[in-house]
């Protein structure tokens, strides 16, 4: 179709995804943004959020996956995301990253330098933005 832009979601491990689609909504480093067929070129990073697709128009999004980061190429006809970890929402498991959430806020107390305890507050601002997706 015309009015329709090919999207890839690849990840460290595979391709997770590559469709045609009239919208695709990407969490950039500067706000989320739309992708439509003719968007302007461009290079951006990718923070962690959803990453919705939506094959038709006035349509439910068909499919909505988290990204832990990355980056994301855009031409006229193509969007591609290259993602730390990407994962279906459907897929996020609320009561395992509650605990998780619990067990590194733990660790952020016993840090013993700078450098754990900024790994650990990286690893929980994760945990979070997974949290968030799921809502």
């Amino acid at each position: 179709m015309p009015n329709q832009l090919h999207f890839e979601l690849v990840s460290p491990e595979n391709l997770v995804l590559g469709k045609d689609a009239v919208l695709v909504t990407v969490p950039g480093g500067e706000g989320d943004y739309g992708v439509l067929v003719g968007h302007a070129p461009m290079i951006t990073i990718v923070r962690p959020g959803v990453i919705e697709v939506f094959e038709q128009e006035n349509a439910a999004a068909s499919d909505r996956i988290f990204v832990a980061g990355g980056f994301a190429e855009v031409t006229n006809e193509r969007c591609t995301v290259l993602a730390e970890e990407a994962m279906p929402v459907s897929q996020l498991d609320r009561v395992a990253l509650e605990q998780q959430a619990k067990d590194i806020a733990e660790d952020i107390g016993l840090a013993k330098s700078d450098a754990e305890r900024a790994a650990a507050e990286a690893q929980l601002a994760l945990v979070k933005a997974k949290l968030q997706a799921i809502n």
